[in-house]
């Protein structure tokens, strides 16, 4: 059974804000980590002159993808810099020239040379491009549209189930044609027939905007506004009824996802051979004046775009990259947004308030609410204690990390986060 809860979306801040190009720093910091796998190493050094475009950084690993520069100007440095997942990571800093200068390759194709590419081009292309799954999960694109198992089924997840963050939203409204080629870029790369584009019901024009071009090879599965329908695994079960093995992937059971953001990445990458130098990030939150959804240059720092979208209505007390559900809090706003940043939230001293924990009062409210089907409770309680092997047997490894364990918990206890810590530690 699939559990999903409806929460407050906070969404209206900024649904029907249009994306809005964000002004390009004076200085960019590219971090080397963009990607789960391993990190990069720079292909440039401090004084060499850089490009829009230009690869800048790489690795020769399976689980791996370039990182390009995101404006053109000179390396003034390579060092260490806050990263908003990591803590911190080496970055090289890129001094903003004003000019902007492309590299020459990035042009459009034309259709005939498009409707020619092979699989192997189209992935080949994707990885050059450095694309990575921009959902948040930042896992290297070209890996997924090479399945290790046939597959049958395509599902393009619209769902952007987490409040606050309206960025996929913006991007199926203004770009629905674009994002139609890409799916049908990445249906053509998987050999698939059987395409889903899956939209939650609060997503009104999204739902008529594909409506009004798809032809019936695509299905709109429009779903209930509850959390975490987006998750692959609940996306899977929700449209198809099929049920994810604990433990295996979707390809497993034959089908791949790619949520809307990385097929628009893949239809810039394929039709103008655009690498992944910038990204839609929705910035938000009670202490925001004026919040709005940006196009942002990979590297900026999110201090900028909060003076972007100022004045401040109040000091926040919490700034969360990503949503307020599965985001990560961050202890400056020196730290630049990467591939996988979807949104900037900043809540204000209430809504950030961090209420006492209690002794567990064993209600299975936890159980009941988790998404994945595990006992929260039990995992919590073998990792404070440091009992990795029992928090393996109670499979901690499968929490998809949503947090709706602690959203549930009357006793307010830190379920997700002793989850992580246990699943670090399984992992060493």
């Amino acid at each position: 059974m699939v559990r999903l809860i409806k929460l407050p979306e906070h969404k209206h801040e900024t649904e029907n804000q249009a994306i809005e190009k964000m002004p390009l720093p004076a200085l960019a910091y590219i971090h080397l980590s963009q990607h789960l796998g391993k990190i990069c190493e720079p292909e440039i050094k401090i004084q060499d002159i850089v490009l829009r475009g230009q690869k800048v950084a790489s690795v020769k690993a399976h689980v791996s993808s370039p990182i390009h520069a995101s404006i053109s100007g000179k390396v003034t440095a390579i060092e260490d810099w806050p990263h908003p997942v990591l803590g911190r990571c080496k970055a090289i800093v890129i001094e903003n020239d004003g000019a902007d200068r492309a590299l020459d390759q990035e042009r459009r194709r034309a259709p005939e040379e498009i409707n020619s590419l092979t699989p192997d081009q189209i992935r080949n292309i994707v990885f050059e491009a450095g694309i990575v799954g921009m959902g948040g999960a930042s896992f290297p694109t070209h890996i997924k549209l090479n399945p290790p198992k046939p597959v049958d089924t395509l599902i393009i997840n619209g769902a952007e189930c987490e409040p606050y963050l309206t960025g996929d939203y913006r991007l199926m409204v203004e770009k629905t044609e674009e994002i139609l080629s890409g799916i049908e870029l990445v249906a053509k790369c998987l050999g698939v027939n059987k395409v889903y584009i899956a939209i939650e019901d609060n997503k009104p024009e999204a739902i008529k905007a594909f409506n009004a071009i798809c032809d019936k090879r695509y299905v709109i599965s429009v779903l209930k506004s509850e959390y975490p329908q987006g998750g692959e695994k609940q996306l899977i079960k929700g449209i198809l009824g099929r049920e994810v093995p604990r433990g295996r992937l979707p390809f497993d059971v034959g089908v791949v996802v790619h949520n809307v953001a990385t097929i628009f990445a893949i239809y810039e990458a394929i039709y103008t051979n655009k690498p992944l130098y910038e990204r839609v990030v929705t910035v938000t939150g009670s202490c925001l004046s004026n919040p709005k959804n940006l196009l942002v240059r990979i590297g900026t720092p999110i201090k900028e775009l909060i003076g972007y979208c100022g004045p401040l209505e109040e000091e926040p007390a919490k700034i969360i990259i990503g949503g307020p559900m599965m985001g990560i809090a961050q202890y400056t706003t020196d730290v630049a947004v990467i591939k996988s940043t979807t949104g900037i939230v900043l809540m204000g001293k209430e809504e950030a308030a961090i209420a006492e924990e209690e002794f567990c009062i064993r209600c299975g409210a936890c159980v009941r609410a988790c998404p994945a089907g595990l006992m929260p409770c039990l995992i919590n309680l073998a990792s404070e204690k440091e009992l990795w092997t029992e928090s393996k047997a109670y499979s901690a490894l499968d929490c998809i990390e949503c947090g709706l364990c602690n959203y549930v918990c009357p006793a307010r206890r830190k379920l997700t986060q002793s989850i992580k810590r246990a699943k670090l530690e399984i992992s060493k």
